[in-house]
């Protein structure tokens, strides 16, 4: 109830704001991080795009790329006006693209968050955990993530290798990128040794194809991710907002029980099956911003090139961009 007292109060202010010319957009692009196929994302999202498209009163198109710049490019260049994103590619598209994060996603029974993983085939009795993963002698072939996914690139690369002190360029014999559907399959098929990924497309490749999610297990999990962000463009009109927002936080638990039950099932058949979204903003990005910095600090510590006052510098003003951060952190509250 407080999660939506506070979501009525934001959408208040949202539309007390002066109308700016609403009226003038004609379209809204929705954006989808690259996660399997594009044909699989818009089979899976279409119904919600369709329920939104109904509740703003303008079609709502979705952009499929084949990587996760590709949509933070098209935020950037006003060709995606929301978007779904992991964090680390929320952070970009909040730094680079003028957007802001408003809500976030949330499993059905309204818990939010999920993990990065390393997994491999069921059949590889010499890979069980992650010393050996971290093994650079076998000559190993790795399934990397996209470079702006969260659990497919940001995690693994300070939890599994930065702190391990691993570069995966010169352990592995070869690093191949791809999304998560495409690594799953890579190492279903023993096409890679191991590859990174998350629990949430592991239920997704358990409920659309079983057989190959048998032959998967998981060697390492990292700490909890927050839930993954909806970022709009922050110069969308307010009113709009307003609508979008309304939409966002009464899906799935306002309406006759019919159409509670209906929406429901529509975001549980989502790509990642997805509950009711929950009230979120930017703030959220400050525990991804806090892992970019340590890994850059582990980097630096490392650094051999820098003198030893270039070091001492360096690592000063990370630390105190940390310190920033964690100073932000402790004025919020629990998200």
């Amino acid at each position: 109830m407080k999660r939506l007292i506070a979501a009525g109060l934001a959408l208040a202010a949202l539309a007390s704001a002066p109308a700016r010319a609403a009226d003038e957009v004609k379209e809204l692009s929705f954006g989808f991080i690259s996660t399997e196929s594009s044909a699989n994302l818009a089979k899976s999202f279409e119904p919600l795009l369709k329920d939104l498209e109904k509740a703003i009163g303008i079609p709502v198109k979705p952009f499929f790329v084949g990587d996760y710049a590709g949509v933070i490019e098209g935020m950037r260049f006003k060709k995606v006006d929301i978007g779904w994103f992991g964090n680390k590619s929320a952070m970009e598209a909040v730094d680079r693209a003028g957007g802001e994060v408003f809500v976030k996603t949330a499993k059905p029974d309204g818990s939010s968050g999920y993990y990065s993983l390393i997994v491999t085939n069921v059949d590889r009795s010499d890979i069980n955990s992650l010393k050996d993963v971290l093994d650079c002698s076998k000559g190993y072939n790795f399934g990397n993530g996209d470079p702006n996914s969260t659990s497919g690139f940001l995690v693994p690369s300070y939890y599994v290798f930065a702190l391990n002190n691993v570069d995966p360029a010169k352990c592995y014999k070869r690093v191949v990128a791809g999304n998560h559907e495409a690594n799953l399959l890579s190492v279903a098929n023993k096409q890679v040794d191991f590859a990174t990924n998350n629990t949430e497309n592991i239920t997704r490749l358990q409920q659309t194809r079983p057989e190959e999610a048998k032959k998967i297990k998981e060697v390492w999990r990292s700490p909890m991710i927050a839930g993954d962000p909806i970022v709009w463009r922050k110069d969308l009109p307010d009113d709009l907002k307003a609508k979008v927002y309304t939409f966002f936080m009464t899906y799935g638990r306002l309406g006759t029980p019919e159409e509670v039950e209906r929406a429901r099932a529509v975001l549980a058949k989502t790509s990642d099956g997805w509950g009711p979204f929950l009230a979120s903003s930017d703030a959220q990005l400050i525990p991804i911003r806090q892992l970019e910095l340590f890994k850059a600090r582990v980097k630096a510590e490392k650094d051999d090139k820098l003198s030893a006052d270039e070091k001492a510098k360096k690592l000063k003003d990370l630390d105190d961009q940390l310190a920033t951060l964690e100073a932000q952190q402790k004025k919020l509250p629990a998200m």
